[in-house]
């Protein structure tokens, strides 16, 4: 049998609506497998294209952009660049100005997280006199009426330099190094144990202010919580490894839980407020 022969189909473009022409067989196709029909690439892309029209949020650009509604966030503002994010952000929302130090070798004012204003300071700082790096112990000791912990002076680098060890340090000053802080329990001059050196600081300084306090008084709702301290209506807390094992900021945020949940006036300490200097006269005034 002789093919049949069919003509052009007539369409009507699915973007612009305009009437084309289509091969029959394809017409068909299309119809067969539900696809849309255009008129020329061009419109098969701007149908395609989903994106909105938006002028940029920054006074003074108001410049056009295009955006998919995916790519919108809930906020009104909407910028056409990065640049223009940060020129507005930048004034909502200021830096802080960065904390001042003094350099422990020169004295110089200077920002940063460091010791030392330069790396030569740095090197000059680690040198230091046995004798002064003793003295310093020493005149801890008459102070404070213990040994410091290396964290307490501000020449524990120049004192491992110099003596091999910090422990070593404290053997040439005539005395006795300290426990490891978290290793072994102490004695506060109250007769009270505790579970670290730290806790024993805390326990002898409110022992010498004349304040009665108690120590391990466990939590309402879960017996097997403990306070450290209590003092009147005053339940205080030292978070000595907060931020450095993930099991202890587990249980810390446990106990965080209970303080919420029965109200508890608490009162957090952590290492910076005791080391290197001790802070305790404001934290618990």
């Amino acid at each position: 049998m002789p093919k049949i022969s069919h003509p052009p189909a007539k369409v009507s473009c699915y973007n612009c609506e305009k009437i084309f022409f289509r091969d029959f067989g394809r017409f068909n196709e299309a119809i067969k497998f539900h696809w849309k029909q255009y008129c020329s690439g061009k419109c098969q892309s701007e149908a395609k294209n989903f994106q909105v029209s938006l002028d940029c949020s920054r006074p003074g650009c108001k410049k056009t952009f295009y955006r998919t509604p995916s790519d919108l966030r809930k906020s009104k503002d909407v910028y056409c660049s990065l640049h223009c994010a940060a020129v507005v952000n930048n004034k909502k929302y200021p830096k802080r100005s960065a904390v001042k130090k003094n350099c422990l070798n020169c004295g110089k004012a200077f920002t940063g997280k460091k010791f030392f204003c330069s790396i030569t300071c740095k090197f000059k700082g680690q040198i230091k006199p046995s004798n002064k790096i003793v003295g310093l112990i020493q005149d801890f000791y008459i102070q404070n009426n213990r040994i410091p912990s290396k964290r307490e002076i501000s020449y524990c680098r120049a004192a491992r330099a110099r003596f091999g060890s910090w422990n070593n340090a404290i053997k040439t000053a005539g005395f006795d190094p300290n426990p490891v802080m978290f290793a072994n329990r102490h004695i506060a001059k109250d007769g009270h144990e505790c579970d670290s050196f730290t806790e024993k600081i805390i326990d002898d300084w409110l022992f010498a202010k004349g304040m009665e306090h108690k120590r391990d008084v466990p939590y309402p709702g879960n017996k097997g919580f403990t306070c450290d301290f209590v003092v009147g209506n005053k339940w205080i807390e030292f978070f000595g490894l907060s931020g450095q094992l993930r099991k202890y900021d587990k249980l810390k945020r446990k106990k965080l839980n209970l303080i919420k949940k029965y109200d508890i006036n608490l009162i957090k300490i952590f290492p910076n407020d005791i080391f290197p200097k001790n802070k305790l006269g404001l934290i618990l005034k």
